[in-house]
């Protein structure tokens, strides 16, 4: 962790797609938790909408995930919520980069995280933002 004026920062790797689609049409798929199954199963396999919350059900049990209220600047932090009640924030951005999209997500370690759970969450991320980007480019 590194300390910036006094405050400590955990690490963070920055993993980044870019995406042969429209910013606007990235965002929109990318931003419909209904959507996570199918581009980001590291996240959940399931999801269901119960009185507009969003959960997602993973090996780990339930966790609600909350994005940030749509917006026209591409972002889509979310929150997840694991069955613990613990909150991990994510930070997510899809910027427009000519005719395409750089969508780029911030992973950030968790405390007690060992090398190994970080490079694996590391490698989930990364498949999850490829298979975004295979599943937007077909379309």
């Amino acid at each position: 962790m590194a300390c910036h004026d006094g405050v400590v920062a955990p690490e963070t790797k920055q993993i980044t797609q870019w995406i042969a689609r429209a910013a606007d049409d990235v965002y929109e798929y990318a931003s419909n938790p209904a959507n996570i199954p199918a581009w980001a199963p590291g996240l959940g396999t399931a999801v269901e909408n119960v009185e507009g919350e969003w959960f997602v059900a993973t090996p780990s049990g339930r966790m609600r995930v909350r994005f940030a209220e749509p917006n026209a600047f591409g972002v889509l932090d979310h929150d997840v919520t694991l069955p613990s009640g613990e909150v991990i924030s994510n930070p997510m951005r899809v910027v427009p980069a000519g005719d395409g999209s750089e969508v780029t997500f911030s992973l950030r370690r968790q405390p007690g995280m060992t090398d190994e759970d970080f490079e694996r969450d590391e490698g989930l991320v990364r498949a999850d933002l490829a298979r975004l980007k295979g599943l937007l480019e077909v379309g």
